[in-house]
């Protein structure tokens, strides 16, 4: 039996939590799928999954054995894409989720050049800051700032980023400088918050561990835009993405504080379901935010200055 397809099996009833619903997926029956997964587990001579009719359970091995499958399926995807990348036009209906902020000012607006390109695609976006379930609700591609991501899912770094306090030199002149993040709480620090004005914590690293710092302000808001502008008003201090304040700090009308303290990946993701063929639209549209975001000074240059 095809080792690939004995892989395939085993990753996809692990995604999906039944046989039932992998085999659906790969248009086999569940007697099939579970055979696949029992030739597996009899040619590499140990127990990868514990099944019942109603959970599947990953052992040790399963477990290891599983993010080896995962890198060795996206290779074999990524080998069949670059071979078939001259036939393979974009065409389709691509839905993207992303980040409101983010979405508007760095996803969107490289859509219509995207579209000039690739004529056949058809492109919807939902911009929000709610995590959505990519699956679930429908989305093929979903743009992620940092957080943990569900292992069942390819995530492609489009760029770097942290995320920092920062403040307006004219605030710091006034308020001071936080050395510790234990000096944040003499500060006025304008929060995220929930609903019913409860405030989200901010995160950070010290001594490489993850910590989280509950602030205090005499303004909190549910639009990370807003905090933004107050901030860069000199209103406080604000715990912003740096792909947000980039060509601030350029400028010097922003600067940051507790660098040390950062945490090292809140990276800019593509996040997609791992899957046998990824389509074309897909692709190329990560391709795309992946070139632009790359030019020379594409960070720092004013927002009106940008497609």
């Amino acid at each position: 039996m095809d080792k690939v397809k004995q892989m395939w099996a085993f990753v996809d009833a692990v995604d999906k939590g039944s046989l039932a619903r992998a085999a659906l997926g790969q248009n086999i029956t569940p007697v099939m799928l579970g055979r696949r997964i029992d030739a597996l587990e009899r040619r590499l001579g140990v127990k990868l999954l514990h099944r019942t009719t109603r959970h599947l359970t990953l052992t040790e091995s399963g477990s290891v054995f599983l993010e080896h499958c995962r890198r060795l399926l996206a290779d074999i995807d990524m080998a069949e894409t670059i071979v078939s990348e001259g036939r393979d036009q974009a065409s389709g209906h691509l839905i993207v989720s992303a980040p409101a902020a983010f979405g508007r000012l760095h996803v969107a607006p490289h859509a219509p050049a995207y579209l000039a390109a690739n004529p056949n695609v058809q492109i919807s976006f939902n911009l929000t800051d709610h995590v959505v379930d990519l699956v679930r609700e429908g989305y093929e591609l979903g743009i992620r700032i940092g957080g943990v991501l569900d292992p069942s899912f390819v995530a492609v770094r489009l760029a770097t980023n942290r995320r920092v306090v920062c403040g307006t030199p004219d605030y710091f002149a006034r308020c001071g400088v936080p050395r510790t993040l234990e000096e944040l709480a003499q500060h006025n620090c304008l929060a995220f918050n929930l609903q019913g004005g409860q405030q989200r914590g901010w995160y950070f690293q010290k001594e490489g561990k993850p910590v989280t710092i509950k602030v205090n302000g005499n303004l909190d808001c549910n639009d990370g835009e807003l905090l933004h502008r107050w901030a860069s008003e000199g209103l406080g201090l604000a715990w912003r993405s740096t792909w947000e304040i980039q060509a601030q700090l350029a400028a010097g009308e922003l600067v940051t504080v507790l660098d040390e303290f950062a945490l090292p990946d809140y990276d800019i993701m593509a996040v997609y379901m791992q899957q046998r063929h990824l389509p074309a639209r897909v692709r190329s549209f990560i391709d795309t935010l992946k070139t632009v975001y790359a030019q020379p000074g594409y960070w720092t240059r004013p927002a009106a200055a940008r497609p």
